[in-house]
């Protein structure tokens, strides 16, 4: 599991599974809130249920964080959900978006691109497409989207500089961006870092915080900002099998951290008007400014 291909075809088996069994994931994978012992940990992924434009047969239990909740979609706007499963984030853009905007999201693995296409038919969405593809090589034009989400998603690409420098050149100039990923502090140990369903489950993948943030700036991003951080605790039952009882005892131990962050950075440029977003501040000033 050393070339990049390797490690993408890892990722794809994996999640070909799950779309077509429609079960969230257990065992080693780390964006899964159950555990082999069913005891329950909140592990990474948080709680769409509350969510306006929430699908629940679109929810695949992927995910480490919320980023639509930061990223600060307007009416109108064109969105791209980098890395989109069955859809989840995508339907609930599309609430924020209206109407009025688009929603494309893309992903590599055919069966979640079907799953995804079979959710929004049955929804009877015709501003929402999925798009078979590499967010390192996107199938998306220069200067396309308003805004771009991911959740759970560039950890798990080998080469996360190339993802960072599309997201630049398919954002529209002043558009920005908030993902959500996993990254670390400190080293994780070598069996962890070399596990292929670690690898497929989130964490062998993550860099180190720093780094993450240092290719956004380098991209040439600007208003680089963290909304969220959590802290991340992989239960023993999946440390176990890639660690012995002391090795999981010494890496509790260490200074090795494992987090969720939310992040928010902007392209440089003077973004154009949305005039959906115009209008609807427009009538919004005039319903709570009329005379009564």
């Amino acid at each position: 599991m050393n070339s990049e291909q390797e490690l993408k075809n890892v990722v794809r088996e994996k999640y070909t599974r799950i779309a077509e069994t429609g079960d969230k994931p257990t065992t080693a994978s780390c964006c899964s809130s159950t555990t082999p012992t069913n005891k329950v940990y909140n592990i990474m992924m948080d709680d769409y249920s509350d969510t306006q434009g929430y699908v629940k047969d679109a929810d695949l239990g992927l995910g480490c964080g919320l980023p639509t909740q930061f990223a600060k979609i307007a009416k109108g706007d064109t969105v791209i959900d980098l890395g989109s499963g069955a859809g989840n984030d995508c339907f609930v853009a599309r609430h924020e978006t209206g109407v009025e905007g688009k929603v494309i999201g893309v992903d590599f693995t055919p069966s979640m691109i079907q799953k995804a296409r079979t959710n929004v038919e049955k929804l009877g969405y015709n501003n929402v497409e999925f798009r078979e593809g590499d967010i390192d090589d996107m199938p998306v034009n220069d200067n396309v989207a308003d805004v771009i989400v991911s959740n759970c998603v560039l950890n798990l690409v080998p080469d996360k500089q190339k993802v960072i420098g599309e997201m630049l050149r398919v954002l529209k100039p002043g558009g920005h961006f908030s993902i959500s990923d996993i990254v670390l502090v400190g080293d994780l140990p070598s069996a962890l870092r070399t596990d292929a369903e670690m690898y497929a489950g989130c964490v062998a993948g993550a860099i180190q915080k720093s780094d993450y943030l240092q290719y956004i700036k380098d991209a040439g991003f600007e208003q680089i900002t963290l909304q969220k951080e959590k802290s991340i605790t992989i239960p023993d039952d999946i440390l176990a099998k890639s660690l012995s009882a002391t090795e999981i005892e010494d890496f509790k131990k260490g200074a090795t951290g494992i987090f969720s962050v939310t992040v928010y950075a902007e392209k440089p440029g003077i973004k154009t008007s949305n005039p959906v977003a115009n209008l609807s501040e427009m009538q919004s000033q005039a319903t709570c400014c009329s005379p009564k």
